[in-house]
């Protein structure tokens, strides 16, 4: 493409993830005076202190504010599809919790993930995540906000409900008869962990996809990073390198995703693994990014 990534998509990145080791305030800091990023992706504060401080630094720094509420559910292991009705209210109160603090932030709206489901309860999962959906959408909306469920894979590693993109489908069907303001997040991280591919999962999703994560995953058995780890790309093993991000882009504009006039976030979903320098990692993802795009086709 001759023109700019940042004509069609708001680039940004995911703070917990990027820097994982780094406090949080010069994490923010960092990205904030780094002009390749339109968005950021923050999470819950530990404290009123530096909730205050990154909402100073975000305000001044014209970055799209988005809010993941996925550590919220998998560090105290909650669950919104959890069969007891009482485990599962705990999922949505985190949930409420986190559209308070997301609109105290600035951001629009939360993301989260389904939780584990098992076989024999399979469908009592579904609508019990409907419920814990329908509940928050309703909250949400009273705000003016939105929610986004992001896919994940479902036998690998978070081994989340939603889960195969077919099913993902079925459920964002349901939700968007009664809410508007809902929409799926998807990772071209999560495609291999799923068996699926970029066209596959953006075609199927099309009505429903409002927000697109990028990474890398390893998923052979038995090699390093495998599972839902977000290495960087050109890791050891992995599934996706420049071509297979370049296949993605091919696919997202061939649907129509490309929007000059409200472009829809895309994050870097990456980490570095083990010793490896953050700060590498991230110019690493930027490379790739970088080539990709000016392999495709105007």
């Amino acid at each position: 493409m001759r023109e700019s990534i940042h004509k069609y998509f708001q680039v940004g990145t995911i703070q917990w993830m990027s820097y994982p080791n780094y406090d949080v305030i010069d994490s923010i800091r960092k990205i904030a005076r780094d002009d390749y990023f339109d968005a950021i992706e923050i999470t819950q504060f530990k404290n009123n202190e530096t909730r205050k401080q990154a909402k100073g630094i975000l305000q001044a720094s014209h970055l799209k504010v988005c809010y993941g509420a996925q550590p919220r559910l998998l560090g105290p292991k909650l669950n919104p599809n959890d069969i007891d009705e009482t485990e599962r209210k705990k999922a949505e109160e985190t949930l409420t919790e986190a559209i308070d603090e997301a609109e105290s932030l600035g951001a629009k709206g939360i993301a989260f993930l389904a939780g584990k489901w098992e076989e024999q309860t399979k469908e009592l999962a579904f609508a019990q995540l409907l419920k814990t959906t329908g509940n928050i959408c309703e909250y949400a909306r009273s705000k003016g906000m939105y929610v986004e469920l992001e896919v994940f894979d479902y036998d690998m590693d978070k081994a989340a409900l939603i889960g195969p993109a077919p099913l993902a489908a079925e459920f964002a069907a349901e939700v968007r008869k009664k809410y508007n303001n809902f929409g799926l997040m998807v990772d071209l991280s999560h495609f291999p962990t799923t068996y699926e591919t970029s066209q596959f999962v953006i075609r199927t999703l099309r009505p429903y996809i409002s927000h697109f994560h990028i990474g890398n995953a390893v998923v052979k058995k038995g090699y390093e990073a495998y599972g839902d780890q977000h290495p960087r790309f050109g890791f050891p093993e992995s599934a996706n390198d420049t071509m297979e991000l370049l296949d993605f882009f091919r696919v997202v504009k061939e649907e129509g995703f490309f929007n000059s006039a409200e472009p829809y976030v895309l994050s870097i979903e990456v980490k570095p693994w083990g010793d490896e320098d953050p700060e590498i990692v991230m110019a690493n993802t930027k490379r790739v990014i970088n080539r990709a795009w000016v392999l495709l086709e105007d």
